[in-house]
């Protein structure tokens, strides 16, 4: 016979994933804080961020999760990319590559050296930035990843223009275009043609 009153799940002993996750974050302080961290940073409130993430970063490494302390370096960084703090930024991201590295992460390598190209440039050293660039250029080849090239190639002629190295930019623009060619792009190809043209 089935009974006319519907009972609460709680009581059928089914969990409450919001619950479950607030115990399981009372027991591990450095998630908390590194949560709390991104919260903060996309507030944009750096201070208290840097403090999280930093807190979080010291709880990791208690611990020895390596995952977590590439995590919250990564952070770091981008706390410290917001508040133009270059050299520190690249500090952070440079020992979250190393644990990528160590696991093979390709994308989250891939994802910091996009960082650290940034970085790179906005201290002005271009030639730092471009052959961290050209590295991705040659991952985004070796898995067939057209979009992922001609991103990185747009970057690449901006640093070249920003060197003054116009027949360069050019030829990053030419190549972006010929890949949209080869896909049937023909408007963004020839846009990136005449961005060629334009420095010629």
């Amino acid at each position: 016979m089935v009974s006319d009153s519907i009972q609460p799940l709680s009581s059928l002993g089914a969990v409450d994933p919001q619950k479950a996750r607030e115990e399981a974050l009372k027991k591990d302080p450095a998630k908390r804080d590194y949560l709390e961290g991104r919260e903060l940073l996309k507030k944009s409130e750096y201070a208290q961020a840097a403090v999280a993430f930093h807190n979080a970063l010291q709880g990791f490494e208690e611990k020895g999760d390596e995952q977590g302390i590439a995590n919250a370096s990564d952070r770091l960084g981008d706390v410290c990319l917001e508040r133009e703090e270059y050299q520190n930024a690249l500090a952070h991201y440079q020992r979250a590559s190393v644990i990528c590295e160590k696991e093979e992460d390709s994308f989250s390598l891939l994802a910091l050296h996009k960082k650290m190209a940034a970085c790179y440039k906005k201290m002005g050293e271009l030639d730092k930035a471009l052959e961290i660039l050209f590295d991705m250029i040659e991952h985004y080849q070796l898995t067939n990843n057209p979009k992922g090239t001609v991103d990185i190639l747009v970057v690449i002629a901006e640093a070249y223009k920003e060197l003054g190295e116009k027949a360069k930019a050019a030829d990053a623009y030419r190549t972006a275009s010929s890949i949209h060619k080869n896909f049937k792009h023909k408007r963004l190809a020839e846009e990136f043609a005449a961005l060629a043209a334009e420095l010629e």
